[in-house]
């Protein structure tokens, strides 16, 4: 049997670092101080098993935009069992009630990454969108533009580079984490590691730049941080990246919500064709590794403003956390009946219209629904949601919204 309790850090470090080793996430020693900056932000539980903490979950503070409204996010940033704790139902329970106690502290939404898909999806996450990584030869950007010196990023630069972040442009579903220590441990967990950017104003504060890693001499180069405010700061950043052209000669990149990367690529599908299973391969792989769910239904609805007719329904809500979560919690998940309006003004309120038709539904499908993942005609096809025929057409019509990607890998 376990119990379930707070992580303690001066009780519990050294057994969260033998979690991540195990793991193979850090190395024996080097990477003990990196940790501490991973941990020493946010909310964390263990799960004691024979006196010993065996399962660690981690969880930090951040925001998601959701058209031009901002919710509260709790993003689970880390889960962990240990080699001798695994299929005891550690994980999940460990994560429900940190979901439970992250929504009771005011987030609106949790998100986190995936392992696989189905396990989070016990505890009512839904697969967000595609993101696509491009590979391509940074020769090959058809951008001419001169470009300005750049100035060179090191690890130690965390703090601009946290504050860049947070000013970065975001679009619809685009997500911030709040600590800097999580950008602290991130440039130090990616090895080889480097960043170019500009600075602007008195201050010289940075406004736009990548951070990537480096395989060799001639790359690949993947970049895993794009950040920039304009769509003239964007093609800054392209161009700089094709100037490293004369020695690179592969690029990894996520294209960044909004914009079609290979509309800046030079002969693409030829490209493809000629490096075809070589180590500099063009190709556009997609893949959705992100997870989201709706924790406060009321607060997300309520922040949900469309430029369309007024729509309302019944929702029969479920939600599997119900099950999870401990008894003494007051936040119990977001199952119930509610009617729902949406429109230029949406809300939802407890218990059923009778004069309505009734959307049934997971909470991870409703929460792809609401975020426009895919449309309600699309998501009927998971046999997880259910409604009148013509109560789908609407949803279609009404919820037409972008593509939401949280532009921040987590």
């Amino acid at each position: 049997m376990y119990t379930v309790r707070k992580y303690n850090h001066d009780k519990d470090f050294e057994a969260a670092r033998r979690l991540w080793h195990e793991a193979q996430w850090i190395a024996d020693s080097s990477d003990k101080k990196i940790l501490e900056a991973f941990l020493r932000e946010g909310r964390a539980l263990v799960a004691d098993l024979n006196g010993n903490a065996e399962c660690l979950v981690t969880a930090n503070p951040g925001k998601i935009k959701y058209l031009n409204e901002e919710l509260s996010l709790s993003v689970v940033t880390s889960v962990n069992t240990s080699r001798i704790a695994r299929k005891q139902g550690l994980a999940k329970n460990l994560t429900a009630q940190l979901i439970a106690e992250e929504a009771e502290a005011g987030a609106n939404v949790s998100t986190l990454g995936i392992f696989e898909q189905g396990f989070y999806d016990q505890l009512g996450y839904g697969s967000g969108s595609y993101e696509h990584w491009m590979s391509f030869d940074p020769a090959d950007i058809t951008i001419d533009n001169k470009i300005r010196p750049p100035i060179r990023l090191r690890r130690d630069d965390w703090k601009q580079i946290h504050h860049a972040l947070q000013s970065r442009n975001t679009r619809h579903g685009g997500v911030t984490l709040f600590p800097e220590g999580l950008v602290e441990a991130e440039l130090a967990w990616m090895t080889k590691g480097f960043g170019l950017g500009y600075v602007h104003g008195s201050k010289d504060e940075l406004t736009h730049f990548f951070w990537g890693t480096s395989q060799g001499e001639h790359g690949p180069l993947v970049i895993k941080i794009l950040a920039f405010q304009t769509t003239e700061q964007f093609i800054e950043l392209m161009a700089l990246i094709k100037s490293l052209g004369d020695q690179i000669r592969l690029v990894k990149m996520r294209e960044p919500p909004g914009i079609q990367l290979q509309d800046f690529i030079r002969n693409p599908f030829r490209s493809r064709i000629v490096t075809e299973k070589s180590k500099f391969e063009y190709i556009n792989r997609a893949s959705a590794y992100l997870q989201t769910r709706i924790c406060n239904l009321e607060a997300c609805i309520e922040a949900t403003h469309l430029n369309s007719r007024p729509l309302r329904f019944n929702l029969d809500l479920s939600d599997p956390l119900e099950k999870l979560i401990d008894g003494e919690m007051t936040w119990r998940g977001c199952a119930g009946e509610f009617t729902v309006q949406l429109g230029p003004t949406s809300k939802a309120t407890d218990g059923f219209d009778k004069a309505l038709p009734t959307l049934v539904a997971d909470i991870g499908t409703f929460t792809r629904l609401w975020l426009g993942v895919k449309p309600a005609s699309g998501l009927l096809a998971t046999g997880t949601m259910h409604g009148p025929k013509k109560l789908i057409h609407d949803l279609d019509e009404v919820l037409c919204l972008p593509n939401p990607h949280p532009d921040w890998d987590y």
